[in-house]
């Protein structure tokens, strides 16, 4: 059977800002220190202490000149006087953050801006062009109002969705400052693509996955037969195939690719953690936060992937394997127990360094079942939502579970940060 015909005559076709600011916090850091963002050589690192500390952003000319860039650790920057370094400061980039929404808010109603991070927004502008010229104009004042208020460059891509607009950013604003794609430029600037890791939505499991299919451009996944995606990937094969043709349907501020929605949190470990109950204490503490997340969102998950990463210094590697529940779950001890699970069955009793967990295969709370054999699971679940609602409340540090104060829990240091970094 042939894949359904494409009539992009069916579908809005509305105009899009994807706004990024470029090297954010390596940015805001050097307006700080009033050197200028796009010619000073600067490096922002979760701790300036800690020489095995992450590099969070790198100023364009620290890239270009000594080739360092987010994810090297702060012993590879080289000793050099016109390097300046300098530790995170998360609550001053989340205030230039929100000034800069203010600024959108100018141009469009609240409603029509959906912050998709710290450094990068989606607005609506379908519409303006009586108030304010073409999209292209828009987002030209735009960028100029942000260079002249912050000192931060810009770049907007512009779509007839949210997907198109942030292809146009990634694959071709980001080079130009601002570009436009529309449903013609579908066949020439989105199904050259390769490797199809540059596809917003496709990771590199999912990559692997398609390759494995014989899939390497995106071209050729807007041209695979759509019941044999859906065979294999379920809705998201669906969504798959139309995003690679261009479409997409969802409204401002909804995920992009609903199938991979989920819950997840990782961490590098603020030391190397040699004993397997140490192990255990962290993750209890971060599947605590997952089902919290999960909870207040009113979700549940019946996936549950747990990954590790050894020491570099016993040779790297890891693993990351996911398991499916019968019934799905946002209580800690349901995802705990399949964490520990996973990690008896592949852990190789090396030193680890960074934990992942994710809670996917998402629905709504409301399909949670009671369990006949489990009397309590109910109280539990009541149980779980007051303790969510007196750290919210009173801070994330009110309520914890006794590993947490442990030489081996990072909850409580944790607690004192925001986003994962320093405050100040």
């Amino acid at each position: 059977m042939s894949n359904p015909t494409i009539d992009y005559g069916m579908f809005p076709k509305r105009k899009i800002l994807c706004i990024d600011m470029k090297s954010f916090y390596a940015s805001c850091a050097a307006v700080a220190r009033g050197l200028d963002p796009m010619t000073c050589h600067l490096a922002v690192v979760g701790h300036i202490e800690r020489s095995g500390s992450v590099v969070l952003a790198a100023s364009p000319a620290l890239k270009k000149d000594f080739g360092i860039r987010t994810g090297n650790r702060l012993y590879e920057i080289p000793n050099d006087p016109r390097i300046v370094i300098v530790t995170a400061q998360m609550k001053l980039y989340l205030e230039i953050s929100v000034e800069i929404t203010r600024l959108f808010n100018r141009y469009v109603p609240k409603e029509s801006i959906h912050t998709y991070s710290v450094d990068e927004s989606f607005l609506d502008v379908t519409g303006t062009e009586r108030i304010w010229g073409s999209p292209h104009e828009l987002a030209k004042m735009i960028q100029d109002e942000i260079l002249e208020s912050f000192q931060i460059t810009s770049a907007v891509g512009i779509g007839p969705n949210m997907l198109m607009s942030k292809l146009c950013l990634d694959l071709e604003a980001k080079k130009k400052g601002i570009a436009e794609w529309t449903y013609e430029d579908v066949p020439e600037k989105l199904w050259s693509v390769s490797p199809l890791s540059q596809m917003w939505g496709i990771g590199s499991r999912l990559e692997r996955r398609l390759n494995r299919m014989g899939i390497m451009t995106v071209g050729q996944l807007a041209t695979y037969p759509l019941k044999k995606l859906e065979k294999a990937f379920g809705v998201m094969g669906n969504q798959l195939y139309y995003h690679a043709n261009g479409v997409d349907l969802s409204e401002l501020g909804a995920p992009i690719l609903q199938g991979q929605i989920s819950f997840g949190k990782s961490q590098i470990l603020l030391r190397d953690y040699k004993d397997p109950e140490e192990v255990r204490y962290v993750v209890l503490e971060m599947c605590e936060e997952v089902a919290k997340r999960a909870r207040e969102a009113h979700k549940a998950g019946r996936t549950v992937s747990f990954g590790l990463s050894y020491s570099k210094n016993e040779g790297g590697g890891g693993f990351y394997r996911s398991k499916s529940i019968d019934e799905p779950t946002n209580l800690t001890a349901d995802i705990f127990d399949v964490c520990m699970q996973l990690f008896h069955q592949f852990y190789e009793g090396k030193t680890v360094r960074q934990l992942s967990i994710s809670l996917s295969n998402i629905t709504s709370d409301d399909y949670m079942q009671l369990d006949l054999f489990d009397q309590g699971r109910e109280k539990k679940r009541a149980l779980a939502h007051t303790m969510d609602g007196i750290r919210n409340k009173y801070g994330s540090a009110a309520l914890l579970r006794a590993v947490s104060y442990t030489k081996a829990g990072t909850a409580v240091h944790r607690s004192g940060l925001v986003g994962g970094h320093y405050a100040e």
